[in-house]
């Protein structure tokens, strides 16, 4: 748990410039021509920095931090009980039954933790795209601030939108995470490949892979997060949203930040390594 918070803490600075770039055609302050358009990763860095200063680059941070624990607990424990529900198949003699157990096990697993911690990465969104340079030009002050104002503006519901396309994100996301490496891991048991360095490698490119398919869920529920509390809310629908994006961004708009998001995701992991090995090394 703390070697996770480290490492969200750590990568915070990736993780916002990905939201930035994600999310930037829906920032007001984008749309009415007030500020400039994000022009990728370094653009972002070098601007984010020097319109609104080093510790910018953690807003939303403490509600992704906060977000973590019980996102990591439901996972797991949603994991182990969904999963004895399902039928076992030898993943040797009946591979494809086994596979497609692991990924609706595992979907349905990230999309019951989603609905408990969706308000705390609805929060994390907002806050990263807050783009004022000071807290007066800010449109949120924390938190606690920007739940109180969207619930005022649209309700309790506010704060959940985009759940439906965030379902089946997750669906897609966790069940290709949980899916694959449980598949992957028991082939590469039966072939006697259990070190470290394998189950790292295999760790990231399952992670990596099942990111990139789940992206543009991403992306969509980010886009209509962002419109949460605002008139046009209730004109954007998911099927709006999708259409508007491809008709005036095209197909690359679905993966805004994808890049970003990768990197992250990297260097998360290389965190996590490096604080097991500094940990051994005291104890």
């Amino acid at each position: 748990g703390i070697s996770g918070a480290i490492a969200k803490t750590l990568t915070a600075p990736m993780e916002r410039v990905k939201l930035l770039i994600q999310t930037q055609d829906e920032i007001p302050t984008i749309i009415y021509g007030d500020l400039q358009k994000y022009n990728g990763i370094i653009d972002c860095f070098i601007r984010v920095f020097k319109e609104q200063g080093f510790m910018s680059f953690w807003r939303g941070n403490t509600a992704n931090i906060v977000r973590y624990f019980p996102t990591a607990a439901f996972n797991f424990a949603f994991k182990d009980s969904i999963k004895a529900l399902f039928p076992k198949y030898d993943p040797t003699n009946e591979f494809m039954m086994f596979f497609m157990c692991n990924i609706a096990s595992g979907g349905l697993a990230g999309a019951c933790a989603l609905f408990f911690v969706y308000p705390l990465d609805f929060v994390r969104t907002r806050l990263a795209a807050d783009v004022g340079k000071d807290e007066e030009d800010r449109e949120f002050k924390g938190s606690i601030d920007c739940i109180m104002k969207i619930v005022n503006k649209g309700g309790v519901f506010a704060i959940y939108q985009g759940f439906g396309v965030s379902v089946q994100g997750i669906i897609v996301y966790r069940g290709g995470y949980f899916g694959l490496y449980d598949t992957a891991k028991r082939l590469m048991e039966n072939a006697g490949q259990t070190g470290f360095i394998a189950r790292f490698i295999l760790a990231q490119v399952v992670t990596t892979l099942a990111g990139v398919f789940a992206y543009p869920f991403d992306t969509v529920r980010r886009r209509l997060m962002m419109t949460s509390g605002s008139k046009s809310a209730a004109a954007g629908s998911t099927r709006e949203v999708v259409m508007k994006m491809y008709r005036n961004e095209g197909i690359g708009a679905f993966y805004k930040g994808c890049l970003s998001n990768i990197l992250r995701g990297v260097g998360s992991a290389l965190v996590l390594v490096f604080y097991d090995e500094i940990k051994d090394l005291f104890t």
